[in-house]
């Protein structure tokens, strides 16, 4: 039974990373104002969403199999405070760093309306730092995180974010002008 826990951590591991890249590049594209696909802004809108939430179901398995497998030692503790980990304190606390950004993501997505979108946007810059901690966290805790079919996935994710992110900050970004310069509410 505990392989299947491995085997569980290390392949909800690797979807994780395909749906944080996913995310992370339909947010990127959805600031834009340019539709995907056909698909109208308020639908890149809703895909981002709905895959940075199945994103944080993933994650919940992820780190579910990891307690409960005996290989991995991890303890409830390693998740909640950053390199106090027995075993590998610095590729387990990239992960639960991570893990801290995301929680105030998501809870600051989930009050969104009550806070208010300039301090919602302000806390929604962690991903920038969330999305290259945990590919690091990936690279440096997965048993495969230095295989080639994970190295490779790892460098194309890295550059479609790195592009998608250098693509933010030109002038053709903005499909309508007047989107940069409408003040924030």
């Amino acid at each position: 039974m505990s392989e299947a826990f491995w085997a569980l951590g290390r392949a909800s591991g690797v979807v994780l990373l395909v749906l944080m890249t996913l995310s992370m590049l339909l947010g990127l594209l959805t600031r834009s104002g340019r539709p995907l696909l056909r698909l109208p802004r308020f639908g890149v809108q809703l895909a981002h969403r709905n895959i940075a939430l199945l994103s944080v179901v993933f994650l919940v398995v992820h780190i579910g199999s990891l307690l409960l497998d005996p290989y991995a030692q991890l303890r409830l503790v390693d998740v909640i405070v950053p390199f106090a980990a027995a075993k590998d304190p610095l590729a387990v606390g990239l992960g639960t760093a991570a893990l801290d950004l995301l929680v105030a993501v998501v809870v600051t997505a989930l009050l969104r309306r009550r806070i208010g979108v300039r301090a919602f946007r302000v806390v929604h810059w962690a991903t920038y730092l969330l999305w290259p901690i945990s590919l690091l966290h990936g690279i440096t805790a997965g048993s495969d995180g230095r295989s080639s079919a994970f190295l490779v996935l790892a460098a194309v994710s890295a550059l479609a974010v790195g592009a998608a992110a250098v693509w933010r900050t030109t002038d053709g970004f903005v499909e309508y002008r007047r989107s940069r310069t409408e003040p924030v509410r």
